[in-house]
């Protein structure tokens, strides 16, 4: 089996969006999916992936990143996703899929590169250890999501 990893283009999206639905199965979270393909095509512009392809199975794997800027240290890297299909884990498509994370965070000179774990994958946490990241158990994630956002409430409101 050769596996391929190449920047994704246009034609790939259903299949990333495909790979999304099933990381958000493994991670329970299937709900929280409401993406679609025609809504990545208007905002192609504001994330960039590299695919794992196979030859005969087509892309198994994704790394779905984009550029932030952080204050305290400058222009990083946020690593949205990173994913391999269960048939292909254990056979190191995800650190190849990082090595180009990596590869590309180093060419923009970013300064940071960060990316969230569940606490419960301890396979990823492994990996993300021997590949020398900082596993904080500190932060805790913060997220308004779409109606949220509509319906946010300035705390100077009063009831």
């Amino acid at each position: 089996m050769k596996i391929t990893i190449r920047k994704a283009i246009e034609k790939d999206f259903p299949a990333i969006l495909s790979l999304e639905k099933e990381l958000a199965a493994f991670e329970k979270a299937t709900v929280q999916v409401t993406n679609s393909v025609e809504l990545m095509k208007k905002e192609k512009d504001f994330f960039h992936c590299f695919v794992a392809e196979d030859k005969e199975k087509g892309i198994i794997g994704t790394a779905v990143y984009c550029f932030v800027y952080y204050v305290g240290v400058g222009k990083s890297l946020y690593l949205d996703n990173l994913y391999v299909k269960k048939l292909f884990r254990g056979r190191k498509i995800g650190t190849e899929l990082l090595k180009n994370i990596f590869k590309i965070a180093k060419k923009e000179n970013c300064k940071k590169v960060r990316w969230q774990v569940l606490n419960w994958n301890k396979q990823a946490i492994g990996m993300y250890k021997k590949c020398g990241a900082n596993i904080d158990d500190e932060w805790i994630n913060c997220d308004f999501d779409e109606r949220a956002i509509k319906n946010f409430k300035n705390i100077t409101e009063q009831p």
